[in-house]
């Protein structure tokens, strides 16, 4: 399921910093590999303390965890909307991506210079605020003049789309991105997704910090997330620097002494490819045996047939039933065999709603 967060962020705020971070396999897992597609694009392993724990249990020949793609998106300077800097390649790379990670400077340090000349993150987030939402805007707008013609024709869809073009449009010119519109109407809500609008998706803003404010946060980080608090968007804070200190450490161990010593329980890259992978909407479900234990990715909402076609085609096509394992079940009794014996094994059809954590058999006919 290769779906996309994109890195976004002005210059010198520790947008590469974090991706290098992201991409050193070291710094999240102790098993697992890291890959890159292309020079900005990373696979990355998303850490779950479950899928060790079913390693643990069978045994496996085999181990395949879940994975989020992140990409790292040039630097963006004021004026992209109209061609400046990267300009529209910014903005093509952005509308590619699924979910944005919007790295903000939240740090004094007079050795790096900010493209601005000051430490401001409630202003940096504005400006590539600023240049999507323009984007957004002219999309918008010219949606609407050719929409307006058969709306004032009497066309029923043409006056639904007209009126969701519409408040799209007064939100961005109060400086709000679309998201924050919703819409009741299934038919509504899906217009508007097919508008695939760049301030439509999904937004983690990660407050780069330094190390004294890395457990707590600082001032700036209070400034910013007073400015989201209505946008609907989630606050992540990561002190890059440190992260860097940690990725290149070589063993889990040595990495793990060093977060005690800091006071931290984990890393802030392992927190963020996880808030990176809810961020997508996805969660995950378990096949687990002597020959492999595997972490499969879905979409929340996934029905059993759709989770079933994620393993391969034919099971959706032939799908008959899920077997179906609770993962607390699964470790408090001791495996597949005890809870087959404790009757905890549950059977669902087609209606079944895949949830976060199911150990799954698929029964299927071709």
């Amino acid at each position: 399921m290769a779906l996309q967060c994109g890195i976004v962020g002005l210059p010198n705020v520790g947008k590469s910093t974090l991706f290098n971070c992201l991409s050193n396999a070291k710094a999240q897992s102790a098993n697992f590999p890291f890959c890159t597609i292309e020079p900005n694009v990373g696979v990355i392993t998303v850490p779950d303390d479950r899928l060790t724990k079913l390693v643990e249990m069978c045994n496996p020949k085999s181990v395949v965890p879940a994975t989020v793609e992140i990409v790292d998106i040039a630097g963006l300077v004021k004026g992209a909307s109209k061609g400046e800097g990267l300009g529209n390649k910014f903005l093509a790379n952005i509308r590619e991506t699924d979910a944005i990670i919007h790295v903000l400077r939240c740090f004094d340090d007079d050795n790096i210079t900010h493209v601005d000349g000051s430490v401001d993150p409630v202003r940096d987030k504005e400006i590539i605020d600023f240049e999507l939402q323009i984007k957004d805007l002219e999309t918008v707008e010219s949606r609407m003049a050719k929409t307006l013609k058969m709306a004032q024709a009497g066309d029923k869809a043409a006056k639904m789309q007209y009126e969701v073009l519409r408040q799209i449009k007064e939100a961005l010119e109060k400086g709000l991105p679309a998201r924050s519109v919703s819409f009741e109407s299934v038919d509504e809500q899906r217009f508007a997704r097919e508008l695939f609008l760049l301030t439509s998706k999904p937004v983690l803003y990660v407050c780069n910090v330094d190390d004294a404010a890395a457990a707590e946060g600082n001032a700036y980080v209070e400034a910013v997330r007073e400015a989201i608090k209505n946008e609907g968007a989630g606050l992540l804070i990561v002190a890059a620097r440190t992260e860097s200190e940690i990725a290149e450490l070589d063993t889990w161990e040595e990495r793990q002494e060093f977060l005690a010593e800091i006071g931290l329980e984990e890393s802030g890259v392992a927190r963020l490819i996880r808030a990176a992978y809810a961020l997508l909407d996805l969660q995950t479900y378990f096949t687990a045996g002597p020959d492999e234990v595997r972490a499969w990715t879905f979409r929340r909402g996934s029905k059993a047939p759709r989770c079933a076609g994620i393993i391969h085609t034919d099971f959706e096509k032939g799908f008959i039933r899920a077997e179906v394992i609770k993962y607390d079940d699964y470790v408090n009794l001791g495996g597949e065999t005890a809870v087959r014996e404790a009757g905890k094994m549950a059977v669902e059809g087609k209606e079944y709603v895949v949830c976060d954590g199911d150990i799954m058999h698929f029964r299927f006919n071709v």
